[in-house]
C-alpha cells in the first residue's frame, strides 16, 4: 500500500538532523555542566574569587565608582538598556521591553563565567521565563565581568557580556534566548575561553540572523560592561548582609533576595509573593 505521508527532501532531513545534533550537544554541555556542580566546591571557589576580586578591583587606583549606581555618562551603551546598565525582558521577550507598571521587577546580576550563574539559571531559569510571558514580572539582566582571570585566555566574561549586550541591542527578539545558550555553553573556570567564533555560532543557533552575528567580536560594549562591573561593586544596594556584592545578586522589586535560590520554586514564590501584595 502506497504511502500517503509526503516524503522530505534531503535538504529537510539534513536540517532535522542538523537540529537534533545541535540539541544534543546542548543537553550534553547541560548535563556536563551540572555534574561539575554537583561534584566541585564552586559556590566556594565563587565566593573566594569575589573576595578577592573585590579587593583588586575596589584597591587599584582607578575611578571612584563607590555609591554611585548609575552609568557613567559618555559610555556606549545599548539603547535598550537602562541607566542602570540593566536590559529588561517583559512578556513579548524582546530586550527593552517590559511587562507593565504592575509587574514585580526582578534585577539579576551574573558573569557569564560564574558556575553559580548558570546553576540559578538551571533551577530558575524556566521558572523567570514563565513569570515573564505571563506577564508577572519584568525580567532585567545585568551582565557584568570579573572572573576574566579565570579564562585562559580571551577575557571571557567582558566578551561574552559584551555579545550578550550588542545581541540585546541588534536582535532584541533573541537576547533572551542568547544568555541561556551562554550558560548551556559555559566553558569551566581555568579551561580554555570560548572564541568570539564559537561565541557568534551560539548566537545564530537560537536564530540570531548571520549577518547580525558576524558583528559579534567582544569590542563594541567592552566599555559599557567595564562600568556595568564598577557600578555593581559600587552600589551600596546591591550589597549582601556581610557588606560584600556577589555574583548571582538578585532584587525583587529594589530588595535584595536572601532566600535560597537553588532550591526550586524558592525565587518563583518570593516573586509571586510580591506580586501580590
Amino acid at each position: 500500500m502506497l504511502s500517503t505521508h509526503p516524503q522530505r527532501s534531503t535538504a529537510d532531513r539534513r536540517a532535522q538532523a542538523q537540529a537534533n545534533a545541535d540539541q544534543a550537544a546542548r543537553d550534553q554541555a547541560r548535563r556536563d555542566r551540572r555534574t561539575r556542580v554537583v561534584l566541585g566546591a564552586a559556590a566556594a571557589l565563587a565566593v573566594l574569587t569575589v573576595a578577592l576580586v573585590v579587593w583588586f578591583v575596589l584597591g587599584r587606583g582607578g575611578p571612584q565608582v563607590e555609591g554611585i549606581s548609575e552609568l557613567p555618562e559618555g559610555v556606549d551603551a545599548p539603547s535598550v538598556s537602562d541607566a542602570h546598565g540593566g536590559i529588561s525582558f517583559g512578556a513579548s521577550g524582546e530586550a527593552g521591553s517590559t511587562s507593565g507598571e504592575d509587574a514585580v521587577r526582578v534585577d539579576v546580576y551574573v558573569d557569564f563565567l560564574c558556575p553559580a550563574c548558570a546553576q540559578l539559571e538551571d533551577v530558575n531559569g524556566a521558572d523567570l521565563e514563565s513569570l515573564r510571558s505571563e506577564g508577572s514580572a519584568t525580567v532585567v539582566l545585568h551582565a557584568i565581568s570579573f572572573l576574566d582571570a579565570k579564562s585562559d585566555g580571551g577575557s571571557y566574561s567582558t566578551r561574552a557580556a559584551a555579545a550578550f549586550a550588542y545581541v540585546a541591542d541588534e536582535a532584541p527578539a533573541q537576547a533572551y534566548d542568547f544568555q541561556a545558550a551562554l550558560f548551556d555553553s559555559q566553558p569551566t573556570e581555568g579551561s580554555a575561553a570560548l572564541s568570539d567564533e564559537q561565541i557568534e555560532g551560539i548566537a545564530v543557533r537560537v536564530g540570531v540572523p548571520a549577518d547580525v552575528a558576524e558583528g559579534i567580536d567582544g569590542e563594541r560594549y567592552r566599555d559599557f560592561v567595564g562600568a556595568l562591573t564598577q557600578v555593581a561593586f559600587g552600589d551600596p544596594d546591591l550589597l549582601d548582609d556581610q557588606g560584600r556584592f556577589t555574583t548571582p545578586t538578585i532584587l525583587v522589586d529594589g530588595t535584595v533576595f536572601e532566600g535560597d535560590w537553588s532550591r526550586p520554586g524558592e525565587l518563583r514564590a518570593a516573586v509571586e509573593a510580591a506580586a501580590a501584595d
